[in-house]
């Protein structure tokens, strides 16, 4: 999930400006995001690539 636990899909949308509906999609795995929009989710949930897109 790329979504915070502690946030929502539209919180999380505000900060890397950007659609719910492109979150959404994204955790659907409906939609391939740009490096840069996954650097700045990265940034806005503190986490790293991998732990968002390439989880154990």
């Amino acid at each position: 999930m790329v979504a915070d636990k502690d946030g929502s899909q539209e919180q999380l949308a505000k900060k890397v400006d950007v659609s719910r509906r492109t979150i959404s999609a994204i955790e659907k795995g409906n939609y391939n995001p740009s490096v840069n929009l996954c650097i700045k989710i990265c940034q806005a949930l503190d986490k790293t690539l991998d732990d968002l897109f390439w989880p154990e």
